[in-house]
């Protein structure tokens, strides 16, 4: 019963679940998609790649791994925060991982910046001149890596929200799928990053 004497209103916090974990297969699905195609690519241009993905930034690119597995860790902290009722702390971890996200894409810009002052994007004329392999290479890690950057300030935004959403007090220890939900979302993006940066960086 509500406060108001009226029966509370059903919440089916199983098909929350579901329908996150559903739209979720969607992300992997596209993604997958997208990991496939560099596979083809990849057996058939194997030393074009490579030359390529030499002259992406390994110190950035692995700064932003720590960036978001840090920010994944506190986005589970702050579920578990509110577990326990503390609200308070959650708000802060939540904001960590807000945080995370916008250092993870102010690295990527300065990362893009400097590739496309060398004239490495697609359609340029500088990588026209190069090898087929290597205009794939970067046709894929522009999508892919944009993409992701997308996800990422999605992520953000929806984390942001959800903050603010506990501090209203609309998230708390009785109630809070609607963050478990935003935690699944922020660790897809962290997931599929951990996949990007061994295929683009290292080359594995």
């Amino acid at each position: 019963m509500s406060d108001s004497g009226h029966p509370a209103p059903h919440k089916d916090y199983t098909g929350a679940k579901l329908g996150m974990w559903l739209f979720l297969y969607t992300e992997v699905l596209l993604f997958g998609g997208l990991f496939v195609l560099y596979a083809v690519y990849l057996h058939r241009y194997p030393l074009e790649f490579a030359a390529a993905a030499g002259q992406l930034n390994f110190t950035l690119g692995a700064a932003n791994t720590v960036i978001l597995l840090t920010g994944s860790l506190l986005v589970a902290l702050s579920v578990s925060a509110i577990r326990h009722g503390s609200t308070r702390l959650a708000q802060g971890l939540l904001w960590g991982g807000v945080a995370s996200g916008i250092l993870f894409l102010i690295n990527k810009y300065l990362e893009w910046s400097t590739e496309i002052g060398h004239g490495i994007y697609p359609g340029s004329p500088i990588l026209e001149q190069r090898a087929q392999g290597e205009i794939v290479f970067f046709g894929l890690y522009y999508i892919t890596l944009g993409l992701h950057g997308l996800h990422v300030l999605i992520g953000a935004v929806i984390l942001a929200v959800v903050a603010v959403m506990t501090a209203k007090g609309s998230i708390h220890q009785d109630e809070f799928v609607i963050l478990e939900n935003s935690g699944l979302y922020w660790h897809l993006v962290d997931l599929v990053w951990i996949f990007i940066f061994p295929l683009y960086y290292l080359l594995l």
